[in-house]
């Protein structure tokens, strides 16, 4: 299952076409070291880029401040603090961004309001269609790639009023939880610039982290959301299956392993995002009804009995020290607010998730990225992993992928019946904390070497494959004063309920969520 292992697989072309991108000069020893010096002397942000997604829209609404102020304030801070981090790419021109907010505010002037968004800087994971801004997912096939329509939530999101300023930074094809690619090099994290965002929403976090941006958009397969969210101590959501509606694509009847959701500085935000987000649409069938506007509602609820399940490493999934006591003293905070927490376990192999997980993964990108593979030019350009999930997705049958999917379905009554007994279960949200920048994968986790570029990440397997809806919140930091986060987990379809946990655990980890950045100032 390693890479390394693969004919096809060639780091030295890898390396040097990253080494060909300006920006990729910061995974040099010197870059990094500059990287946190031009951290740390930053000035504080304007005051208005500090604001919730949620003040700013009021604020906006009530002609408190204006939309071009609101531009003005975030396209400033970009310019200080985005070279160090690299997590905003394709940027759009300023002249061409203050136009769209003083448009913003004759609208308002004029009583005309699109939504919550109305006049908010917002930039879109680089693997989602933009309308008119470089699509490039992180691939030097689609460096040039401008598509001429949005994919379905990016509509929503300009409908509701954001303003694109451009995309955040991913690994080639959002493979690996690493942000790097050589398009336009590696993203960096916002606490310590010489270690890796995460990935694959890695650019989205280190943004939000670095308050670039009010709010944004992630997608998550395998943890593509939540290692970064807790990776740069703020909120990342992967709704239930099919409440974000994905597409267009080619994939109408077929439930995907990985689909997009909200990443916020608050549970507010990230709930207010995913109110325009979800919600069915024809073009995806299997996208569920229901109307999104609950979830901008109020998210207080009262605790008090609510059973929790620990389910720590899985019986075995390795490791770093001190993250265990990390992730549980994070989610014994919750019984100050009348939670009970007890440890609990699926009845369920791990290694059986992860050859399921591993199986259907490779079938979908084999069917994604196969027609790539099959043009010698363009598979030059493909980065070994992906090659390696190409090839090894060719090799399964029919019958191989219907297997991992009964498999699936046995993972799915495992977390069902552990619902029967728990509100919700709980475990890390990564394996490690944040490693190098300079590093592409971690070969070896507490002493045990990894097999495949993703192993590093098993523990996020089990929620992706049932769909169940999964919020990352900030569990704290490490020994070596580095963050990572904790995944809260619910029954199929009830997003709001985890929300509202997410909600509690936010009111009593303020220590948690008031360290901010260096580079803040």
């Amino acid at each position: 299952m390693n890479p390394d292992s693969s004919a096809t697989t060639d780091f030295s072309r890898r390396d040097a076409l990253i080494a060909g991108v300006a920006s990729a000069t910061l995974l040099a020893g010197a870059g990094a070291a500059e990287a946190r010096s031009a951290g740390r002397r930053a000035a504080p942000p304007s005051e208005i880029a500090t604001w919730t997604a949620g003040d700013l829209a009021a604020r906006i609404r009530s002609r408190a401040v204006s939309c071009r102020e609101v531009m003005t304030a975030h396209l400033d801070w970009i310019d200080r603090v985005n070279p160090a981090l690299n997590a905003i790419v394709s940027r759009v021109e300023r002249p061409a961004l203050l136009a769209a907010a003083d448009e913003a505010d004759r609208e308002i002037a004029a009583g005309r309001h699109r939504g919550w968004m109305h006049g908010l800087p917002h930039a879109v994971k680089d693997l989602a269609a933009t309308r008119g801004i470089r699509t490039t997912m992180g691939s030097p096939i689609f460096a040039d790639n401008v598509p001429k329509a949005d994919e379905i939530f990016v509509e929503r999101l300009r409908a509701a009023g954001a303003i694109l300023i451009g995309k955040t930074n991913v690994p080639e094809f959002g493979l690996g939880s690493q942000s790097y690619n050589p398009v336009f090099g590696v993203t960096r994290n916002a606490y310590d610039p010489s270690r890796t965002a995460g990935g694959s929403s890695g650019g989205a976090a280190a943004a939000l982290a670095a308050r670039m941006v009010p709010v944004a958009d992630g997608s998550d397969f395998a943890g593509s959301l939540r290692n970064p969210a807790g990776w740069n101590n703020i909120f990342g959501f992967r709704p239930s299956a099919g409440r974000v509606p994905h597409g267009p694509t080619n994939e109408l009847f077929v439930q995907n392993i990985g689909y997009e959701g909200p990443m916020a500085r608050t549970v507010g935000d990230l709930a207010l995002l995913l109110s325009t987000m979800a919600g069915y649409d024809a073009r995806t069938p299997l996208s569920l009804d229901g109307d999104p506007a609950v979830f901008a509602g109020p998210l207080d609820r009262d605790m008090k009995g609510v059973r929790i399940g620990w389910l720590g490493d899985l019986g075995g999934v390795p490791m770093a020290p001190g993250m265990l006591d990390l992730c549980l003293s994070g989610l014994r905070r919750l019984e100050a607010a009348g939670c009970v927490i007890e440890p609990v376990s699926l009845g369920i192999d791990r290694d059986a998730i992860w050859s399921a997980f591993v199986r259907l993964r490779q079938g979908f990108l084999a069917g994604g990225l196969g027609p790539l593979y099959a043009d010698p030019a363009k598979r030059k350009l493909l980065k070994p992993e992906a090659v390696w999930e190409i090839e090894n997705g060719l090799k399964l049958s029919a019958v191989d992928l219907y297997n991992a999917s009964v498999v699936r379905s046995r993972v799915y009554e495992a977390y069902r019946q552990a619902f029967e007994r728990y509100d919700f279960l709980a475990l890390p949200s990564a394996q490690i904390f944040p490693f190098d920048a300079g590093l592409h994968w971690p070969k070896e986790v507490a002493g045990v070497a990894m097999d495949s570029y993703h192993r590093w990440m098993e523990i996020v397997a089990g929620p992706s494959l049932t769909g169940c809806p999964t919020l990352c919140v900030p569990a704290g930091f490490g020994p070596e004063g580095l963050p990572s986060g904790l995944q809260l987990v619910g029954p199929s379809r009830h997003d709001l309920a985890v929300l509202q946990l997410g909600r509690a655990y936010e009111q009593v980890a303020g220590d948690i969520l008031g360290r901010k950045p260096a580079l803040l100032g």
